[in-house]
Parts: structure tokens; C-alpha cells; sequence
């Protein structure tokens, strides 16, 4: 692997034995509880798929990623990984990857902008021919900065909402010059991952780091895309009020006949205790909010960047700011209100102190269509134009597959008779 001026995790770590076997004994948890990955593993490890190629990603960095991360590795990759957020990297995990023959892990929790992209460099530098995106800043870079490398990149995989949406204006504007697989689309990310995994993640880690109950509490909800459905549904199984807030017509009807009050943000601003975003969008709550809240309120932000609360305009607002607890910092406003915001506004499930992100079992189906995608781009990238492409089906149908067989799950097949009506237009009354 090439070397690079952004020194490797275990240059920045004091006790570096100790953080690797925290980082080993989180990754070895989840992976019990990861029956994709661990049938994904077997057949990597057999076939090498991967041999050959250099794969550049950037991730949030923690136990349930990292199985990723060393399921490439010993398919035959060499990888070099970085954080997609400052705050989401687990250094004892990052450490841990690094140990691996066949990984360099650049991911450092608590970067300042300089050192995020420094680290992204130092993953680049390795040239890759494979890129794996939480985010697009990877693939914007290597757009941006390092064009010569466009040729030899067979494609990429993107995981989240936000980098796709990206990823299809990059594309529309003619700029995306490698097929990118929009991996976050696909029906096995969008039907668990988004839904239940951010909407129990974003709700526990918000309960754990408050200590307080949802019971009772009107809960606004910014955003009803399949992220907003699942922080709605699982506040309301707690017992809260749920407010939603959106700006397509066909969502805010949705989430009115799913029994959620529907109102604008301006009008919501005033009866929330707990805000949540999950819009991907920027000043989804704002100053005119803000002079709205009563006092006390709790801000997350469960969308890629932390764009969603203004905080600049928070910050002008206030006449103090102070941490209130761990995690926790308040903005007190002229009047004496006292608007709290959690995690510094930035992925709440993933950047709060005691975070762990989405639930395992939710992490190993969208990991293991990131793999198969992967293996895809590798033995079949030819096949593929440059430009945003949906996973191919049948692939994300072979995760579902694993998935049930691991849990002794069998379901029905179509009969030949069947499948011959499905795809004939002949059949009528």
C-alpha cells in the first residue's frame, strides 16, 4: 500500500494494544449476530473475488462496518478507510481494522475539517479502483481532485440517502464519470435500514442520553421519506405525539392517514418537546423556530449532515451556551428558554457520545448488498455506464435469501403456470 503524509489510526492512539482489543471484542459481538455477512464471508474467503482490487471507502467507522470492511479484505482487496463523520468513528474499532493485513484504517473520532479530508486524501492515495460512500464526499473528491484516477475506478457504491441524492444531481449535471450503485435505494436498505434501523437508533440513543421518557412528549418529526416513517413509528409505539413536517403534498397525506398530526414547521414549532430531521435538506428548523420553542426542548438531527438545525442562527440567538450534560449542550435565549441541542446537531444515532448507530442485525442486510455490489462492479463492471445504476435485483433478492435461511424462514415460490401468467399480456377476463 502507498504511503501518505496522513498517518494511519494507530499513530494517533496512546494505548493502542488496549484500543485493538476493545475494537476486536465489539467486532466479534456483532458479527454473531450477523448471518449475511458471516455466509457472505465463507464464499469471499473461498472464491477471492476482490483479488487485485484496491478499495477506497468512507464509512462511519464502528463494529457493524468494520465486518464489512474485513469481509473485502479477505476477499482478496486491499482497503483503506476513513471516517464519513467526525464524530461516528470508533478509534478502539478503527484500531482494530488497522491490524489486518490487507487494511489501513485513517479513521479518527473528533477530526476538525482539515484532518477529515486530510484522512480522505490519505485513502485516495492508495488508488483505488473501487469506492464505498456513506455520504459522496469520496466520490466527489476523486471527481474533484484526482481525475487521472477516474479511468482505472471500476465503480462505486453509495449507502445513504443523502450521497444519492448527491450522486443523481452529479450525474444529471454530467459530472458522475463512474457507475455508482445507489445502494441506499434498494429495497432491502430501504424497507429495514432506514426504517427501522434509524428509527429505533435515533430514539435510544436520544432516551440514553437525555434519561428521559417518551411517553406523552409531542414528537416533530422534520421529513416523512422512509427515515422520517421510522422515527414516527417508533415514537408512536412509545407512546408519544407525533407531529410530522413536510413539504411534499403525497407524504404529508401519507403520514395524515397514518393518524400523525400534519402541520407546518412554524406552528409545530410551538408544541414540540423533541425535534428529530430527517430530511436530508438544509434549515429545516430555524431562527423563526426557534423564537417559537418552549423552554427546555430537545434538537437531533437524524440526516447525513449537520445542515438539517441552523445552529449558526441558534448561535446568534443565544446569550449563553453551555454543556448541559454529556452530549447535551444548551443555548439559552434572552428570555431564559433554554433550547437543547444533542450531538451537536450532526447524525444523532451515530454521533452522540454513547451512540452504536443502527441495530446489527438492520446494518448486516444493508452491508451484504454493499458487498454483493461490490463483487458485481469487480467480475461485471463492464457492463455498467458511467452514472447513478439501481442494485440489480436479483442480488438484492440473494441478501433476502441469506437472510431467511439463517433464520430457518421458508416462504413460497411461483409454479411455472404462475410465472407464465405474471409475464404475459394475453390473459384476460
Amino acid at each position: 500500500m502507498s504511503e501518505t503524509a496522513y498517518p494511519p489510526v494507530s499513530q494517533h492512539l496512546s494505548d493502542l494494544e488496549a484500543a485493538r482489543e476493545e475494537g476486536r471484542r465489539k467486532m466479534d459481538w456483532a458479527l454473531q449476530h450477523m448471518p449475511i455477512l458471516n455466509a457472505l464471508r465463507e464464499e469471499f474467503v473461498d472464491e477471492q473475488p476482490l483479488a487485485g482490487e484496491t478499495i477506497a471507502m468512507a464509512m462511519h467507522v464502528e463494529a457493524k462496518t468494520a465486518n464489512l470492511v474485513e469481509l473485502l479484505a479477505d476477499g482478496g482487496a486491499e482497503v483503506a478507510i476513513t471516517g464519513c463523520n467526525p464524530l461516528s468513528t470508533h478509534d478502539d474499532v478503527s484500531a482494530a481494522l488497522d491490524t489486518h493485513e490487507s487494511i489501513t484504517s485513517y479513521a479518527v473520532r473528533g477530526v476538525d475539517d482539515e484532518e477529515y479530508y486530510d484522512a480522505m486524501h490519505a485513502c485516495i492515495a492508495h488508488e483505488p479502483t473501487v469506492t464505498v460512500d456513506d455520504g459522496m464526499d469520496m466520490v466527489k473528491l476523486v471527481h474533484e481532485e484526482y481525475p487521472d484516477l477516474i479511468d482505472s475506478i471500476v465503480g462505486g457504491a453509495e449507502e445513504t440517502t443523502t450521497g444519492v441524492d448527491r450522486l443523481r444531481a452529479m450525474d444529471a449535471d454530467g459530472e458522475l464519470h463512474y457507475p455508482v450503485f445507489a445502494v441506499n435505494d434498494t429495497p432491502m436498505k430501504q424497507l429495514f435500514d432506514n426504517v427501522h434501523g434509524t428509527g429505533e437508533s435515533s430514539l435510544a440513543t436520544i432516551a440514553m442520553t437525555t434519561n428521559l421518557s417518551w411517553a406523552g412528549k409531542n414528537v416533530v418529526v422534520g421529513g416523512y421519506g422512509q427515515c422520517g416513517k421510522g422515527v414516527a413509528k417508533k415514537a408512536s409505539g412509545q407512546n408519544a405525539n407525533v407531529i410530522v413536517c413536510e413539504v411534499d403534498p403525497r407524504k404529508a397525506l401519507e403520514a395524515h392517514m397514518e393518524g400523525y398530526e400534519v402541520l407546518p414547521m412554524a406552528e409545530a414549532a410551538e408544541k414540540g418537546d423533541v425535534f428529530v430531521t430527517t430530511t436530508g435538506n438544509r434549515d429545516v428548523i430555524t431562527r423563526d423556530h426557534f423564537e417559537e420553542m418552549q423552554d427546555g426542548v430537545l434538537l437531533a438531527n437524524a440526516g447525513h449532515f449537520d445542515v438539517e438545525v441552523n445552529l449558526d442562527q441558534l448561535d446568534e440567538l443565544a446569550v449563553d451556551r453551555y454543556e448541559v450534560r454529556d452530549g447535551v449542550e444548551g443555548f439559552e435565549m434572552p428570555d431564559g428558554r433554554v433550547l437543547n441541542v444533542i450531538a451537536e446537531g450532526r447524525l444523532v444515532n451515530l454521533a452522540a457520545p454513547i451512540a452504536l448507530g443502527h441495530p446489527v442485525e438492520v446494518m448486516d442486510q444493508s452491508f451484504g448488498v454493499q458487498a454483493v455490489v461490490v463483487r458485481e462492479l469487480v467480475e461485471n463492471g463492464e457492463r455498467y455506464a458511467a452514472g447513478v445504476h439501481d442494485v440489480p435485483d436479483e442480488l438484492d433478492r440473494e441478501v433476502a435469501d441469506i437472510k431467511l435461511a439463517a433464520e430457518g424462514v421458508e416462504y413460497d415460490t411461483l409454479t411455472d403456470e404462475q410465472r407464465e401468467y405474471m409475464d404475459s399480456w394475453e390473459h384476460g377476463t
